[in-house]
């Protein structure tokens, strides 16, 4: 990326505008660094495409915490941005609590289920890509024990957890998955702590639901020379021995249906739930494990992940721990 900053929240205007009135301006709010190899690198990309293909100006604010969340939104709101973009469950409520002050102004939080007049939520089923990646961590697990660690325990990461346990016990009944929320997104040392704990207990595959602290848990696998899966991006670059695959969230997609909407004026209130068949959900390739993996699971996913998008195949969504 171009700009990249982390520490405190600071604004990054990423474009210029071109002097016409009518240019859309769209400001997006991450709750990390833009450059996590992860979730809040989805979302950059995804309001970069708008930019490039719409001709809007962007610009973008890292490192957002809970607390700041509303004054994110008013000052965007107050510069005169049409559309502000909260990446993250978290963005929701604040996004309703500010629109009422801004009712010419559009405001959209992913994974939320918060919505006004002007304010909708655009959430993935993540759960789908959380289930496969579950699939393919009992498969491939010797000792019958595999981890998962997730940021903070709310509906939008407990889905994917919960539907990777779910997947992982459609393959082995009897495996056991070990699971701790962090409460960070952004703690790496609390990730490979988490992963680490697991690790002692002998589970022997990883997955992450935490964002930029998920980083940790991938190198608590990588150092221990066990197997792991990604998450919202492809991650295989972090650790090419380690990453058997990762989910993909096509936040490209997800934006330029909202700018859409905004520069159509049909833009409304709403919840609206993309996933594999809309081309918002995926997992990647195998990359360096492409030779690894034995046939009969890759069939299986390629099979289960067609089951998915054609709507045989329902993966549950579970928005409260089981465990």
């Amino acid at each position: 990326m171009a700009l990249l900053f982390t520490g405190c929240a600071q604004s990054n205007d990423v474009s210029k505008d071109d002097g016409t009135e009518d240019t859309l301006k769209v400001a997006l709010l991450l709750s990390g660094p833009a450059n996590d190899q992860g979730w809040n690198a989805s979302a950059l990309e995804g309001l970069i495409a708008a930019e490039q293909e719409m001709g809007i100006e962007i610009a973008y604010m890292e490192n957002v915490e809970l607390v700041d969340t509303e004054s994110a939104y008013r000052d965007y709101a107050a510069q005169g941005f049409d559309l502000i973009i909260g990446h993250g469950f978290q963005f929701g409520e604040p996004a309703v609590r500010v629109a009422e002050s801004f009712p010419n102004t559009y405001f959209m939080a992913t994974e939320a289920n918060a919505q006004s007049e002007n304010t909708a939520s655009y959430v993935m089923k993540c759960e789908q890509g959380g289930y496969l990646m579950g699939v393919l961590s009992s498969s491939m697990s010797k000792t019958g024990k595999i981890g998962v660690v997730g940021g903070f325990e709310q509906p939008s990461i407990v889905k994917e957890v919960e539907a990777f346990k779910v997947g992982a016990k459609s393959v082995n009944p009897d495996i056991e998955v070990f699971e701790i929320y962090i409460s960070s997104f952004t703690d790496v040392t609390a990730g490979k702590a988490a992963a680490s704990s697991m690790i002692d207990q002998g589970a022997d595959v990883l997955y992450h639901v935490a964002n930029q602290a998920g980083t940790g848990v991938i190198k608590a696998a990588e150092e221990n020379g066990l197997l792991a899966c990604g998450n919202a991006y492809d991650q295989s670059s972090i650790a090419p021995e380690t990453i058997m695959a990762s989910t993909l969230y096509n936040m490209p997609e997800v934006i330029l249906q909202a700018v859409t909407q905004v520069k159509e004026g049909t833009f409304g209130g709403g919840v609206y739930h993309l996933g594999m068949a809309d081309n918002v959900v995926d997992i990647t390739e195998f990359n360096s494990f492409e030779d690894k993996i034995p046939t009969e699971v890759k069939e299986l996913i390629k099979s289960l992940k067609s089951q998915i998008t054609d709507g045989s195949l329902e993966v549950p969504l579970i928005e409260t721990p089981t465990k």
